[in-house]
């Protein structure tokens, strides 16, 4: 199949330049959805990295990004949104093509969000300052926010252009300089974005990409000593890698790492609104989303009756091709994870999960397709439930009252979304109040805005994207004290 992506084309983006990997090597892109290579990019290696790296720091030590005011850099900001939607059907289509997003879902969450994303950070570019302090002493006080650095951004393959901008986005509203490097399965995106931040003005240097692999350019971006803040999101495996190798050089990190939501569904809940919404939290972006909801707790009066709706409905969600307007569920983005998939539904029916619907893949075109599964009966401490299977599968299980229903919750090593179904508003407040989540939903799933900060506790990781948090992990305070004596 051919493409019409021309970022380069799939060069490495250094110092405002595109050019090949110094050894020349590439290495091939697939579409999901039949399993051919489309294209291919340039394979970053350590040689590759230490000149993005250099070109970010002579960017930064320049002066010409961060001595900018706020608002003259959130007006860049601005215009990479706006770029974003003028080009948003060629974004849209090129990041369905690299990872298998339904079309109508990468154009209605994915590019929209990251135009918003932009503009979100432009707006809060404006709020960046110090404070003056009160203090007993004849002196002014006050101190000042000033840009961490070099920020290496490394980025998963399941939303490739959103979550790059939760990282890219604060990075350059407060006055730091970049290497991005995208998902060694997924980097059309971060290449087609490089084109439109030279386009909307970002000066050379401040922004550069580098594709390739974890072990090689990953991990030469995580160790390089010219990095001086990591932000990474990723599975938590590779999270806690990051963490200490960040850690040992006593660099700043933040790490947005696996999920495994519960969703719990209490007695007095809307089942036809409910039902909506687990569908949504498990199919969503085909399952992998680290803040799906995999794990659905219920109420033990209403158990049967949900698994009966959900063994009707779920069948019928339109599963295909993702380029198809009507497609809800695409295929998975590698082969590797569809058959991480198929490895846990075996595991489920070797521990007499009782499989409501779905449990097999789908031959279409070559495709990495797995139907969307429902899974019934597994005790609590199967791996099953207790890993993140990051693919459409949605284990059920009852509870009888709300403090076992917050225990089975609060039991996965994992803590990043929770949801909860009532329409009890007290109950939503206290139960929201115990669970172990960085952000719950209540009557609804997957309510996500660029002003609303997200993030992990445990396992999930630490530290916050979205909101004015955000801004605090790629700035450093400075406290200066002027005697007035």
């Amino acid at each position: 199949m051919a493409t019409t992506f021309e970022a380069g084309p799939g060069r490495l983006f250094i110092g405002g330049q595109w050019r090949e990997a110094a050894d020349g090597a590439r290495t091939d892109v697939t579409d999901p959805a039949t399993g051919q290579v489309v294209t291919t990019v340039a394979e970053a290696g350590a040689a590759d990295v230490d000149a993005a790296v250099r070109a970010a720091r002579e960017a930064f030590d320049a002066g010409e990004w961060p001595g900018l005011s706020g608002r003259e850099r959130g007006r860049v900001l601005h215009r990479i949104a706006e770029l974003i939607r003028e080009n948003a059907a060629e974004i849209a289509a090129l990041e369905s093509l690299d990872v298998g997003k339904p079309i109508t879902l990468a154009t209605a969450v994915d590019v929209t969000n990251a135009a918003n994303d932009y503009e979100h950070f432009a707006a809060l570019a404006h709020t960046l300052g110090g404070a003056v302090r009160d203090v007993p002493l004849n002196a002014l006080a006050y101190t000042r926010r000033e840009p961490v650095g070099v920020v290496a951004a490394i980025t998963p393959f399941n939303f490739p252009l959103i979550l790059a901008g939760s990282k890219i986005g604060p990075a350059l509203a407060a006055g730091n300089t970049v290497v991005h490097k995208p998902a060694d399965e997924t980097p059309l995106s971060a290449l087609y974005m490089a084109r439109l931040f030279k386009e909307a003005g970002v000066p050379d240097g401040v922004v550069n990409v580098v594709t390739g692999a974890g072990p090689v350019a990953g991990e030469a971006l995580l160790g390089h000593p010219g990095v001086d803040k990591v932000a990474f999101t990723g599975s938590t495996a590779i999270g806690r890698h990051v963490a200490a190798t960040a850690g040992h050089a006593l660099k700043p990190v933040t790490v947005e790492l696996g999920g495994n939501a519960a969703h719990l569904v209490f007695e007095d809940a809307d089942l036809e609104k409910a039902v909506a919404a687990v569908i949504k939290a498990f199919v969503f972006n085909t399952g992998q989303f680290c803040m799906g909801g995999p794990r659905l707790l219920v109420a033990r009066s209403v158990y049967a009756t949900l698994l009966g709706i959900l063994a009707e409905a779920v069948p019928g969600v339109p599963v295909g091709d993702p380029r198809e307007a009507a497609t809800v569920v695409g295929p998975m983005a590698a082969e590797k994870h569809l058959r991480k998939v198929e490895e846990y539904v075996g595991i489920a029916r070797k521990e007499g999960g009782r499989i409501v619907c779905g449990g097999e893949r789908l031959d279409l075109n070559g495709g990495f397709y797995y139907r969307p599964t429902v899974i019934a009966d597994l005790p609590n401490d199967s791996r099953v439930i207790q890993d993140e299977i990051f693919g459409p599968v949605l284990t059920v299980q009852p509870f009888d009252t709300e403090d076992e229903a917050v225990a089975l919750a609060n039991s996965t090593p994992y803590g990043l979304a929770s949801g909860i179904q009532t329409g009890d508003l007290a109950r939503a407040h206290r139960v929201a109040a115990r669970l172990q989540a960085g952000i719950v939903w209540v009557n609804d799933w997957a309510l996500l805005d660029p002003a609303v900060p997200f993030g992990g506790v445990k396992a999930s990781g630490f530290g916050r994207e979205y909101g004015p948090e955000a801004l605090d992990a790629y700035t450093k305070v400075k406290s200066v004290v002027v005697s007035l004596d």
